[in-house]
């Protein structure tokens, strides 16, 4: 036993400690309002919406109990991809730029998101952006 001991301890200690982990991006979150700031999902105006990628596919979507949606699934790349928001009042370009995340772990960052077209008025507010639809 006194010369197993020594063995085991030495293979511990040799042994990495750091665990396999992985940073997801941040979610992504909009908020879609009228010009008098009222939430368009609680007020029953936005009534259909969708997402899709530059190469048609859906993406998957989350309403929250504020009335604000997750846009699940984006930004786990390293580049710029483009999507397209339709809905029954507006549809609305954007892009997401994500790199590699900088850290001890495995992962990716969003790094910029980019709304393109005319008459469009996005707010980054605190944790999601704040669209306003007419």
């Amino acid at each position: 036993m006194k010369k197993i001991f020594p063995f085991l301890l030495m293979i511990i200690l040799f042994t990495s400690c750091e665990k396999d982990c992985y940073n997801a991006p941040l979610p992504v979150i909009f908020e879609f309002v009228n010009s008098n700031n009222e939430n368009l999902i609680a007020n029953g105006a936005l009534t259909a919406y969708s997402i899709q990628d530059e190469n048609n596919v859906n993406v998957p979507l989350t309403k929250t109990s504020d009335n604000r949606v997750i846009v699940e699934n984006v930004g786990a790349y390293n580049g710029t991809k483009n999507y397209t928001f339709y809905s029954n009042i507006k549809n609305i370009d954007f892009s997401i730029q994500s790199s590699e995340f900088k850290g001890g772990c495995d992962g990716f960052q969003i790094n910029k998101l980019t709304f393109t077209g005319i008459d469009i008025d996005v707010t980054d507010e605190k944790g999601y952006y704040k669209i306003v639809l007419e």
